[in-house]
């Protein structure tokens, strides 16, 4: 049973970054792809980015390309979510998710395990 933890969150201007981290425990992320979603109060869960066991393999979703990137260092078992130039529509709760294999894909109900969660805020 893997169990995430999400941390990083908070209130930030628009154009100013964060870094969200993720740190897995109960067992090591082997071979597993590693996502980030987001949900923003009165809207469904979704997709942000994910990164392969590697790192050779990445996906983002269109609105975040070009500002986020995800990356992962395996030997610490944590994923990150590197934000820049935020936007107050970045507003949401931020999750880190873990599949149970190396493809990756922008499926919320693909992803097997979940964090609670990180609130990042956005003012203008």
């Amino acid at each position: 049973q893997v169990h995430l933890v999400e941390s990083g969150g908070g209130l930030v201007q628009a154009g100013n970054s964060l870094r969200l981290s993720c740190a897995a425990s109960g067992g090591p992320l082997t071979r597993r792809v590693m996502g980030w979603f987001r949900q923003a109060p009165g809207k469904e869960r979704e997709f942000v980015a994910a990164i392969s066991w590697g790192g050779g393999t990445t996906d983002y979703a269109e609105s975040v390309k070009g500002r986020f990137t995800i990356s992962r260092d395996n030997a610490q078992n944590t994923v990150y979510l590197q934000m820049n130039s935020l936007k107050p529509e970045d507003t949401a709760v931020y999750y880190c998710a873990a599949r149970t294999n190396n493809i990756v894909v922008p499926t919320t109900a693909l992803y097997n395990y979940w964090g609670q969660g990180t609130q990042v805020t956005v003012s203008s």
